[in-house]
């Protein structure tokens, strides 16, 4: 386990020589567990961040926390709500608004990694949730939006379901460390979510996640259990099974006949 947490400097001295992981984390032990896993990046819910418990859980993690573009608001609302983050610690912000946002956080010297490919919040330009940059044009489109970052001043992009020969060449073709969402391995990190890795994730997994645990089924169990112990309970409530004599506290028999005749008086 590394002993001390990236930072962008770090990441840029990496990129071409291996690839890096990164993880989207919703919780506290998701955090420490990819920690400990040795996970280089994550993604964060901004809340996530500013829980004082976070670096206590992860202090070795690259993290970033994200929103949707519209939860956050104008550039300088952007400004101020990278401000605070970076204040709980954030190493870099994630941002899918305008270029001029991005910039405007850039210009503080606020770390921002931006979005090309498949952006869900914009899905509707590119065709619906599916590949972007299957013709020569589209790739350009794509290669463009890269180039728009780095003149933009983001030190990174999410990449998300570009086919892998185009984002390979727009990575090998720029400064920006390029996180891959089913962009293949030719980008300078892996990026999936805990939840698909965890198989939490209700409903249709992403052609580009892998399962390795089934967490649902071990969440159903649990439930099951729930209900049986509470049901248990219930049953020994009506039977008067409970409380027992282990479970009550009894009073010396002269204090409680001296308590009833007081009581009668």
């Amino acid at each position: 386990m590394r002993q001390t947490r990236p930072t962008v400097a770090d990441l840029r001295s990496m990129k071409g020589k291996r690839q890096l992981t990164m993880l989207r984390v919703l919780t506290l032990e998701e955090a420490e567990a990819a920690d400990r896993a040795g996970i280089d990046i994550v993604s964060v819910p901004p809340e996530l961040i500013c829980d004082p418990r976070y670096r206590d859980a992860a202090p070795n993690l690259f993290t970033m926390p994200g929103d949707n573009f519209f939860e956050i608001g104008t550039a300088d609302d952007f400004v101020r709500w990278a401000f605070r983050v970076y204040k709980a610690s954030a190493d870099a912000v994630y941002c899918s608004a305008s270029l001029a946002t991005v910039k405007r956080m850039a210009d503080e010297a606020i770390p921002v990694i931006g979005h090309v490919g498949l952006i869900p919040s914009r899905a509707t330009w590119t065709g619906g949730f599916k590949a972007v940059g299957k013709t020569a044009v589209q790739a350009m489109d794509v290669f463009n939006a890269v180039r728009q970052l780095e003149a933009a001043g983001a030190i990174g992009a999410e990449i998300e379901v570009v086919p892998v020969e185009v984002a390979t060449a727009i990575s090998q073709r720029t400064p920006l460390i390029m996180l891959s969402m089913g962009a293949g391995a030719g980008c300078d990190a892996q990026y999936l979510f805990a939840d698909d890795i965890l198989g939490q994730t209700k409903g249709r997994v992403p052609r580009h996640s892998k399962v390795y645990r089934n967490f649902s089924a071990e969440f159903e169990r649990l439930q099951a259990e729930r209900i049986a112990a509470f049901q248990e309970y219930v049953a020994d409530v009506n039977s008067a099974a409970y409380p027992e004599d282990g479970h009550i506290v009894n009073m010396p028999s002269g204090e409680l006949q001296r308590f009833l005749e007081m009581l009668d008086r």
